[in-house]
């Protein structure tokens, strides 16, 4: 990359030729994982799992993060663009049904350069799985690389998002973003086998204490949204992670009472067409080893 980054919302200015930007990423692309993944959605993994590439730092770092030994940057290895396009192909001839890009957002040009490496051999959907807090300049320039974006939509709360991920604006940036990812994908298309292969998911994890957030959340997408556009994917896999002391509200699992209430209120908005987690997924066995894997 060139120059003083601006890739996500924080825009930090860091020349990350120099120096490691806000997110904990410096020049080189680094990579923890890259491996099939069968805990995506469904019409997502597939049979036969999703190509799934985590890459290392995290321009939020929310403090609850499941995946923390690599957002906080400390866990992967550094490698090349065409090596990255290596990848992607080696995905793909494993039988990946997409190529799942997690947390990339401070990639992006490296990663646009990478697909356009490995296409004209790359045939499979691009998958971009992101927190959601994204400039919406940095989506435009993925149009034409994306099929299927994958965000999250965290909090409504500015409070909630301050608190646990130093990103007040987050909503409003996140509104932004997914109205970008929408306009994008234009609908929703399934192959013959029932994966996705365009279209946009909406993830939604319920917190403890934070019940009331995530109906105002539903309420608003339900206002907002275009139906028919894009899928909820609501969410109950919340597991506490070491580190939490300071946190003591969020140092528990999600009640079967709190997750229920918020069931109920995205059937009541006719938020079914997508997914909704058994409680069952709160369980540290569905978190990936960082191990290089495919790297």
């Amino acid at each position: 990359m060139e120059g003083l980054c601006e890739l996500c919302p924080r825009r930090c200015g860091v020349d990350r030729r120099e120096k490691a930007g806000r997110c904990g990423c410096g020049r080189e692309v680094k990579v923890a994982r890259a491996a099939l993944h069968f805990w995506e959605e469904p019409c997502i993994s597939g049979g036969q799992g999703s190509g799934t590439v985590f890459f290392s730092g995290c321009p939020l770092r929310c403090v609850y993060c499941q995946n923390y030994k690599i957002s906080r940057g400390h866990t992967g290895k550094e490698i090349s663009v065409e090596r990255l396009a290596e990848v992607f192909l080696e995905l793909q001839s494993k039988g990946a049904h997409n190529i799942n890009l997690v947390t990339a957002t401070p990639y992006v040009p490296q990663v646009i350069s990478a697909l356009k490496l490995a296409r004209p051999a790359l045939k499979i959907p691009v998958v971009y799985n992101s927190s959601g807090y994204e400039r919406v300049e940095t989506l435009r320039a993925l149009k034409g690389f994306v099929d299927v974006y994958l965000p999250d939509l965290k909090y409504m709360s500015s409070e909630l998002a301050r608190r646990y991920s130093g990103a007040a604006d987050y909503f409003e940036v996140a509104a932004r973003a997914l109205h970008e990812m929408i306009e994008q994908t234009d609908g929703i298309e399934y192959d013959s086998e029932g994966l996705m292969i365009r279209g946009v998911i909406v993830r939604h994890l319920v917190l403890p204490g934070a019940r009331r957030d995530s109906i105002g959340i539903l309420n608003w997408m339900s206002a907002n949204l275009p139906r028919g556009k894009y899928l909820l994917s609501l969410m109950s896999q919340y597991t506490p992670i070491q580190g939490l002391g300071a946190f003591p509200e969020i140092n528990r699992r999600v009640t079967s009472l709190e997750y229920d209430e918020v069931v109920s209120e995205a059937i009541r908005l006719g938020l079914t067409g997508g997914f909704m987690q058994q409680r069952g997924s709160a369980d540290t066995a569905y978190i990936p080893p960082f191990d290089l894997t495919g790297v």
